[in-house]
């Protein structure tokens, strides 16, 4: 029916964009999984320099023919962890790349909604059927999965951009700080969310 098509308009746009979300957060969760291995790096690399900065080299027969030991040392831990931190920085930049594609994905899906939101009408947005939630609930869901990636983002981009060489306890302590993001989150968001929408997807 003609009337029909303005809210068919809005279903598959809708139908396009969660499968959509589904593949980034795939991307997104794999993502966040490869950066603990090197949180765990830098956090050995920071023991590693905080026990030779505690060892006084000179004190040690064997070393004192190698004045220099020391500082090459650091400088060779040091070069280590920046290798680290530019994997990092690639990591980070993936999900940069994760969240702006989500949010293109749900900007296409309102513009949609917004060209046809007079046709369709309250009760239209309003009204859920026997295998489909409301436009009204699909659409904040959408809202739910973009502020859960934007916030995520910045949580991790703030640790990470934090790193000083100078502060190793905290560098130390990067892994567990990285865990902590994830289980302050709500993880299960965006599964609980796609979930909700499976008989709908397979209309």
């Amino acid at each position: 029916m003609a009337q029909d098509r303005p809210l068919r308009a809005v279903q598959e746009a809708l139908k396009k964009c969660f499968p959509a979300v589904e593949e980034q957060q795939g991307l997104w969760q794999s993502t966040v999984r490869d950066c603990q291995p090197l949180l765990a790096s830098l956090s050995n690399l920071a023991e590693q320099l905080q026990a030779a900065q505690n060892l006084r080299f000179e004190d040690v027969p064997a070393l004192r023919a190698f004045p220099d030991l020391q500082e090459r040392l650091r400088r060779k831990q040091l070069e280590a962890g920046d290798s680290v931190l530019d994997k990092l920085a690639e990591r980070l930049a993936t999900l940069l790349k994760v969240r702006d594609t989500v949010s293109s994905h749900v900007e296409q899906v309102f513009q949609t909604y917004e060209q046809h939101a007079t046709a369709v009408g309250i009760d239209g947005v309003l009204q859920p059927s026997a295998i489909s939630p409301s436009v009204a609930d699909m659409l904040e869901w959408l809202q739910d999965i973009e502020r859960y990636c934007r916030s995520s983002y910045l949580k991790r981009k703030y640790l990470l951009s934090s790193i000083q060489w100078g502060n190793l306890a905290d560098i130390q302590a990067l892994p567990k700080a990285w865990d902590q993001i994830s289980e302050d989150e709500h993880q299960d968001l965006v599964q609980a969310i796609l979930l909700n929408v499976s008989f709908f997807l397979e209309e």
